[in-house]
């Protein structure tokens, strides 16, 4: 089985409704292209001043206008929707960096709330503190698709292999992103690869890709990966659609001639190791 898909590349502003009006332009884009399967990046519609802008359009679960317009779009282009990430309300002030999934009828099928949490002091002064306002999630979670499981993921997640390992079979791994220039020029294509060849899937990766009016830069790169590890579609930097065809046979072809995932011992590999 064949599927045409696509990633989302933007370069969020502070204002949330003209960043609903350019996701749109771009899942236009997307649908027309042919796919049937289209991510977005993270924070797609909001990149504010500072980290806590995103609390002023944080919304309850299953309420608010994000959510309405993401099902919307799922239902008008016909497609399969992954919304990168928004903020959904938790207990304690902060919100949840949520990846919520739609399906062509504009259901819900799946959410996914960020696991690892971006705190980090980077060279040159460049410092970021998400768990200030971004409370974590604490499970993994794949959703069914026609073409197979959709392993959910954010960002900074992307740096954790054994979440990906909880997902070992799906097809697809979804990795909407919003990386740093520094960290994303130095390591954005060698991860999303390693965790194509490790999982034997093809990988989604729609990263934000320019310099936002808050004086952040992005790295952009999005890009869609085979599980040989071959780069399929890339863009560089500023908006853009990128696609490729998803071949189901091909990938079982290099599960079938390289069974890796058949081969690991996480028993083995995951217990206490031996001090020599």
């Amino acid at each position: 089985m064949k599927v045409q898909v696509a990633v989302v590349q933007m370069v969020s502003s502070e204002v949330l409704a003209d960043n609903l009006a350019h996701a749109e332009s771009l899942l236009a884009q997307a649908a027309m292209g042919g796919a049937q399967l289209v991510l977005l990046p993270e924070n797609f519609a909001l990149m504010g001043r500072d980290e806590k802008a995103k609390l002023a359009i944080m919304e309850m679960d299953g309420d608010g206008p994000i959510q309405s317009w993401l099902a919307a779009q799922a239902q008008r282009f016909g497609l399969w929707l992954i919304g990168g990430s928004i903020p959904l309300a938790a207990p304690d002030g902060r919100c949840y960096a949520a990846c919520l999934a739609f399906n062509p009828a504009g259901q819900r099928q799946a959410r996914y709330d960020k696991i690892h949490l971006f705190d980090v002091d980077l060279a040159g002064g460049e410092s970021y503190r998400e768990s200030r306002t971004i409370a974590p999630g604490r499970t993994p979670v794949a959703v069914t698709t026609p073409w197979g499981q959709l392993g959910l993921s954010i960002c900074y997640d992307l740096r954790f292999p054994e979440l990906y390992r909880c997902y070992a079979g799906a097809e697809l791994l979804a990795v909407p992103s919003a990386f740093t220039q520094q960290t994303g020029a130095a390591h954005w294509e060698c991860l999303l690869r390693a965790r194509a060849i490790e999982n034997q899937a093809y990988v989604l990766a729609a990263d934000q890709g320019g310099l936002h009016q808050n004086g952040r830069q992005t790295f952009g790169g999005s890009m869609i990966i085979d599980p040989w590890g071959q780069v399929l579609a890339r863009l560089d930097q500023g908006e853009g659609v990128a696609l490729a065809q998803v071949d189901m046979e091909f990938l079982q072809r290099c599960r079938s001639n390289l069974p890796a995932l058949q081969h690991h011992r996480r028993q083995a590999c995951c217990g206490a190791y031996q001090e020599i």
